[in-house]
């Protein structure tokens, strides 16, 4: 392979393939490619919508890939889509070995969906298939035999955009792809309330820019019966020069500089988000399935809660650096959740996340914004102005 310059996908394709044996999905011309691997968990790593040559969308850990060994807590490879499975925190969390304190020293993704290598299913120029089974133990020392089943599929951006009324334009170029994540309880208790349920947990990692911005709708509301209008407060509360608070969307601000996380609960969260990086014209949007009405969602704080199943839907988080001084990333994180999964033995739920980007004209890139997200690309790089 030739040499592609960094942050094109030729690159990141070279890269893995050098250490690993990833999987592509292509269209029939290669212009929109998508680049998985099974040895991280059948994660999506990155995407471009324009060829080997063309911009590389999902952040990537090179450092950490490039050493070939494993972290303490958490190995962050980076990727545009991985499957973790929630709560983080609390009374039923997966991270945290029971009665053991809530802190960083404590906690610990589980290798299954950490380290591990994920089995193929099947593959084609256009799907992914893979599975594995996980076993468990929660916080309060409940045991979960779980199957989880992932395929990730390549879309068609223009299909998706018809079916949101909006035609597409050749003054862009773009690509998408699908998750279709599904978990089995395989035990023989029930997972509720009471032996805590596990969630399906989606997170996507980006590059961040000064210009990047983070767009998330929400239904409004009296907070009496839709509880709080955004949870802003993971790491220490959210500035108001990083979070602005408008009547139809949150903005937040993606530039890999300062740690903050934002969350939405199952009364104001709608299933589309995004994200508008100026400098590079690129607009991304994220869909993911949700019921229809409220739903049980995990909390996934770190603390024993009071309210264990009023967890948020979508979360947004921006990587910065840590009280030593260093840092993960930088990045910034799209994430959505399946709800809390309650199943008897042999029941399944499943949850759908999809991301695409779309670059180019921001004429065309503007008419997207407005019907998908609600906003103007101009709201968007006004909102931290």
């Amino acid at each position: 392979m030739k040499d592609y310059d960094r942050n094109t996908f030729g690159y990141d394709l070279k890269f893995i393939r050098q250490r690993k044996t990833p999987l592509l999905l292509h269209d029939e011309k290669f212009k929109s490619l998508v680049l998985i691997s099974p040895e991280y968990q059948g994660r999506v790593i990155t995407s471009t919508a324009d060829g080997l040559q063309g911009y590389s969308f999902g952040w990537v850990n090179y450092d950490l890939i490039g050493s070939g060994t494993f972290k303490d807590h958490m190995n962050a490879f980076g990727g545009e889509d991985r499957v973790w499975l929630g709560p983080e925190g609390g009374q039923f969390s997966l991270f945290f070995k029971p009665k053991s304190t809530f802190e960083y020293d404590h906690w610990q993704v589980p290798g299954g969906f950490d380290t591990q290598t994920f089995d193929i299913v099947s593959v084609s120029d256009l799907e992914a298939s893979f599975f594995k089974r996980l076993d468990l133990t929660n916080y309060a020392g409940n045991k979960l035999d779980i199957v989880l089943s992932r395929q990730i599929k390549l879309l068609s951006p223009a299909a998706f955009l018809y079916n949101h009324g909006v035609t597409y334009s050749e003054k862009i170029k773009s690509v998408g792809f699908e998750s279709n994540n599904v978990i089995r309880n395989n035990g023989a208790e029930e997972w509720n309330q009471q032996t805590g349920m596990p969630s399906i947990w989606i997170l996507g990692m980006f590059r961040p820019s000064p210009t990047a911005t983070v767009v998330i709708p929400y239904k409004s509301g009296p907070e009496t019966s839709m509880g709080s209008l955004i949870t802003d407060d993971y790491f220490g509360k959210v500035s108001p020069d990083r979070l602005k608070i408008d009547p139809k969307v949150f903005y937040f601000k993606a530039d890999g500089h300062q740690r903050s996380k934002i969350g939405v609960n199952t009364f104001r969260a709608k299933p589309i988000c995004g994200s508008y990086d100026e400098e590079r014209q690129v607009l991304t949007i994220i869909e993911f399935t949700m019921p229809n009405a409220p739903a049980d969602y995990v909390n996934s704080q770190w603390k024993i809660q009071d309210k264990p199943f009023a967890g948020d839907v979508v979360n947004a988080y921006n990587d910065g650096p840590l009280e030593n001084g260093t840092q993960l990333g930088p990045f910034y994180e799209i994430e959505s959740s399946s709800p809390a999964a309650h199943l008897k033995q042999g029941e399944t739920i499943t949850h759908t996340h999809r991301t695409l980007h779309f670059m180019g004209d921001e004429n065309e890139l503007n008419t997207i914004a407005i019907k998908l997200l609600g906003v103007s690309l101009q709201e968007i790089k006004d909102a931290f102005k």
